[in-house]
């Protein structure tokens, strides 16, 4: 108790306060049950959830690493693998078929992913500017990137582009006599990126989003200031959507270098003019049982497409700018 003194009264004797009870340094909380510490079964119940997880992992980290070790062996799914240290990637450097496989893969990457995105960036232009039905529109456009890695679509797409195809018959009321789209080693690569071309409904759909983020008023502000229509998609469309335009370049690039359905149901195409990388894993690995030459192919590819993902990254910084 602590008591507080006043001026002395009438009589010369001191006037004290009411004592006023003295409250400690550090009252006692009442700890909220449940709080500041965690219970076993919400630990467990968090785990159980991670399960499906932790075993997924397990179904990709083991071949993970076994396609690493075959990679460096002779080993044909019926006898044990046989140790051969780097012969396999050393063939790889004498296998001319390897070598068509890359020319074409590298061809149908570097022409469709630009084409592919500039599409995906003029479409997602023209519905950014308020049309109506804007969702029966956007789902119109997304619908082929969903069926444009199917068989079914690609089966389609031969009957489209053969001898007596849809387009030959329309070259044919103009008096003009169609070659065989995907019977010609010369055009038979080209329908295909003609069909990744056509599959641009994903890009497009992130980049209507990236435009609707945009504010409007720094294309009024330019108008003002008499900016041409290009000027002002030169100075401020592309430096503002440039971080989704190096998101969807990452992306089709790693999609493009795995690329498979198309060419295995071209069976690589005349004069094998299809014959994409990993079409020709597949013969190696599945069709030819060496299984050690096709898991360095692996590697190798995954080498590949880290190549170019950390030079996109590298280049990344003259070209990308970030809202702060």
């Amino acid at each position: 108790m602590t008591y507080v003194s006043r001026p002395p009264g009438a009589d010369g004797a001191p006037v004290l306060d009411p004592p006023i009870p003295s409250t400690p340094a550090h009252p006692a909380r009442h700890a909220e049950p449940g709080r500041g510490r965690s219970k076993p079964h919400q630990d467990r119940a968090g785990y159980l959830f991670l399960l499906p997880w932790f075993i997924g992992m397990l179904f990709t980290v083991i071949p993970f690493f076994a396609s690493l070790y075959l990679a460096f062996t002779d080993y044909n799914l019926l006898n044990a693998p046989k140790w051969i240290g780097l012969d396999n990637f050393a063939e790889m450097l004498r296998d001319p078929l390897l070598h068509q496989s890359l020319k074409v893969t590298f061809v149908y990457t570097f022409v469709s992913v630009p084409l592919s995105l500039v599409a995906a960036l003029g479409v997602a232009m023209l519905l950014n500017r308020g049309v109506r039905g804007l969702p029966v529109y956007r789902a119109i456009f997304y619908l082929p990137s969903l069926l444009g890695g199917s068989v079914a679509v690609v089966l389609l797409w031969r009957y489209i582009f053969g001898l007596d195809g849809v387009v030959n018959g329309f070259l044919g009321w103009f008096g003009i006599e169609g070659p065989g789209w995907t019977s010609d080693p010369g055009y038979s690569l080209t329908t295909l990126i003609v069909l990744h071309v056509w599959t641009f409904g994903s890009p497009m759909v992130i980049f209507l989003a990236g435009l609707r983020q945009i504010p409007v008023i720094y294309y009024e502000a330019a108008a003002i200031d008499g900016a041409s229509p290009w000027r002002r998609f030169c100075s401020i469309t592309l430096p503002l959507l440039s971080p989704i335009i190096f998101f969807n370049l990452i992306q089709s690039l790693i999609s493009s270098f795995q690329t498979f359905t198309q060419g295995y149901v071209m069976s690589g195409g005349p004069a094998n003019s299809t014959l994409f990388y990993n079409l020709y894993l597949y013969q190696r690995g599945f069709s030819q049982f060496d299984m050690g030459y096709a898991s360095a192919m692996a590697w190798m590819l995954l080498v590949i497409i880290a190549a170019f993902t950390a030079i996109n990254f590298l280049a990344a910084k003259y070209w990308v700018f970030y809202d702060n």
